[in-house]
């Protein structure tokens, strides 16, 4: 998880000269040369001298990123990764998703992120301390090209090869928390434990009650404390267990964090053999070990209240003659999750004294630094098909679901092949007069929504105004998106650019201080539903209503599924009187229209501005019932997320592992000023 300590100056003064690197100089520049592992003889002991520093960090530092990141996970599945001690911290991530959010979380090794793909709708998060190592890169790059629904990546170092390459594609949940302390040495200690609390924190802070963090905390003082006498207890009780080469580890399920960091710590650091069981699956088979090799092995057993009762039927069957230490744990299940993390990191350095090796400074053969910078083998390229452009390969599987091959091994893949060659051809050879824009995902992130476009975005779309083309932009927003807009462009260009208020229900130029009108009163087609969904108990409990005159919008106040607004907006919408209203929803919230209201009434409004000269239009929702799929049914229509499945139209034609307004920025630059308008230079799109 974390590799580093002294500066590699030091470590190559000491050595009298940098040695030769591995690979005959030819490893990736991410990977540091063999010598910088010397630099993670650190003594184990300044490590745990330095676990009070990290927890209070933890607990003060901001997490508000992190609880954004979490909120959108939490309507998701989600697999973690991590490599190490990040696979300790991944075991903590998947345990705290499935128990605050209810919904099923796993844990891969970089490798298995690599191979085995999973649908784009998990939620998929990387952990990684130093940035840096082969694995967790590789996995990086191989989850940004398949464009999952969300790319968390939690990482503590700044500067990093992966916060780099995270940067470089704008959709990714970019977390950076930097632990007090310093990188780890050998083992991942204080990174581990400031990542397991931020995450811990975080998860309680979003979903549950944060006073059960602050009870958590709390509980940790004498655990964090050296040489308390909890820790002397700790001691004591596990010092017989050191006589024997092999421990069995006996837990439950809110000790299992502290367990799987303590077979990666003995491993690690070949303090010993050890093997896990929880309390049941031990009664499964995994006893017999004791019975044909008790006299070398010793039961360190996890017990805490929720499991308290069936642990002491368990040991007491255990035979005489074989070492048992108990480790007790209290309070709610927050709280003994961190305090097990704590007791395996105190454990490690008990046994290690004990076995006359320092885990962190364990030493590092030859061939250990050799694994260490090995590269991963490419994954087979079964899924590419000979002859197709990789952004065309791309192109085709996000309008239809499917990879090309499948699609070829159906006889499918020309059909679309022909339909992406005569659409881009078409894009290739208009000439634009004007350009519609969705703005939330488009424009601007919509994990940014507050802030205002990127000056890199206002310079692009400036000039498109300049270039005697003309602009509009089609938002679900109101009068917020005026003010945001009139700071960033110059005052002469107001009165060029055309805003549709409230997806298309008013419409007037930026220079319009009038417009748009956010009384909170809606006109007569809506009044009644919007009681009516006032009044829907589940509702009124989960979602802000914000009503305007032409436009409802349900925003979750809580982590809830879109489909669950969705489902509940329709069945109220079904039991009324039925208006003739159109429910859409984006990326943050159901907005239900009044009849008539659509982003077509902006393409119109633009239409009257230029005749019958092609439009284009950009969003990123064009799969219904997503806000765009009016606006992106135009012919001339791209995607910068979300297609619909139309081969005629709507199509991202962006590289790989990009989406939103990255992609936005893109398109844009592929436009050249012509004396009539605009077009897309020649190669651009491709």
């Amino acid at each position: 998880m974390a590799h580093d300590g002294e500066r590699e100056q030091d470590v190559v003064e000491s050595l009298g000269q940098a040695p030769k690197p591995l690979n005959n100089g030819n490893a990736p520049s991410c990977v540091k040369p063999w010598y910088a592992l010397f630099i993670m003889a650190r003594p184990y002991a300044s490590e745990m001298a330095k676990l009070a520093e990290t927890f209070a960090w933890a607990g003060s530092v901001d997490i508000d990123p992190l609880r954004r990141a979490i909120r959108t996970a939490g309507i998701s599945p989600l697999r973690a990764i991590g490599s190490g001690g990040s696979l300790t911290a991944a075991h903590a991530l998947a345990s705290f998703h499935q128990r605050f959010t209810h919904r099923i979380a796993t844990i891969a090794t970089p490798l298995e992120a690599i191979e085995e793909p999973l649908d784009s709708n998990t939620a998929t998060w990387l952990l990684s301390a130093g940035g840096s190592n082969v694995d967790i890169l590789a996995a990086t790059e191989a989850l940004i090209s398949r464009e999952p629904r969300q790319l968390g990546v939690l990482c503590g170092r700044i500067g990093s090869p992966l916060t780099d390459l995270c940067q470089a594609h704008p959709f990714v949940d970019l977390m950076i928390y930097p632990p007090p302390t310093g990188k780890d040495g050998f083992l991942a200690t204080n990174s581990l434990l400031g990542f397991t609390a931020l995450l811990l924190r975080a998860y309680v802070t979003e979903f549950g009650d944060p006073d059960e963090w602050l009870t958590a905390s709390g509980a940790m003082e004498s655990l964090l404390l050296e040489e308390s006498e909890a820790l002397t207890l700790w001691r004591d009780a596990t010092t017989p267990l050191w006589t024997r080469p092999t421990t069995l580890v006996l837990y439950g399920p809110a000790t299992r964090i502290g367990a799987i960091d303590l077979e990666s710590k003995f491993t690690e650091a070949a303090l010993g053999n050890l093997q896990l069981a929880d309390y049941r699956n031990f009664a499964h088979g995994r006893h017999h070990w004791l019975a044909k090799r008790g006299e070398t092995s010793s039961v360190l057993a996890l017990v805490c209240d929720a499991d308290r009762s069936l642990a002491n039927r368990t040991l007491a069957l255990i035979p005489r003659g074989i070492p048992q230490a108990r480790l007790e744990f209290f309070g709610n299940a927050s709280a003994t999750a961190i305090a097990s993390l704590i007791a395996a990191l105190r454990v490690t350095g008990w046994a290690g004294s004990a076995r006359g090796i320092d885990p962190g400074r364990p030493g590092v053969p030859e061939f250990g630094r050799k694994l260490y910078n090995l590269s991963l083998s490419r994954s087979s390229k079964g899924d590419v098909v000979r002859g197709l452009p990789p952004r065309d390969a791309a192109a085709i599987q996000r309008k239809t679901g499917m990879a090309p091959a499948i699609l070829a091994s159906n006889g499918e893949l020309e059909f679309w092949r022909k339909a992406l060659h005569g659409y881009r051809g078409r894009l290739l050879d208009s000439i634009f007069e004007g350009v519609v824009l969705d703005y939330d995902g488009t424009v601007v992130e919509t994990r940014r929504r507050e802030l205002p476009p990127d000056p890199e975005m206002v310079v692009a779309l400036t000039r498109i105004v300049k270039s005697g083309a003309r602009l509009a932009i089609a938002t679900g927003r109101g009068k917020s998106i005026r003010h945001e807009l009139q700071a960033v462009f110059p005052k002469e260009l107001w009165p060029e650019i055309l805003l549709g208020y409230y997806n298309g229900a008013e419409i007037s130029s930026l220079a319009d201080d009038s417009s748009p009108d956010g009384t909170n009163q809606t006109n007569p087609p809506l009044r009644e539903l919007a009681k009516a969904l006032r009044e829907q108990p589940e509702l009124a409990a989960i979602a802000k209503q914000t009503d305007r005159r032409h436009q409802i919008t349900l925003e979750a106040r809580r982590v809830t599924p879109e489909g669950r607004l969705w489902d509940l907006a329709h069945q109220t919408i079904l039991s009324s009187n039925d208006p003739g209203v159109t429910v859409t929803r984006s990326s943050h919230s159901i907005d239900i229209l009044a009849p008539g209201v659509s982003k077509l009434n902006v393409v119109a409004r633009l239409r009257g501005l230029v005749g019958s000269a092609p439009l284009l239009s950009i969003g990123d929702r064009g799969r219904w019932p997503g806000n765009d799929y009016d606006l992106l049914r135009n012919p001339n229509a791209l995607g910068v997320d979300e297609v619909n499945a139309d081969p005629a139209t709507c199509w991202n034609l962006s590289l790989l592992g990009q989406r939103g307004p990255a992609v936005t920025m893109a398109y844009l630059l592929g436009l050249e000023a012509h004396v009539n308008g605009l077009r897309f230079s020649e190669g651009a799109l491709r």
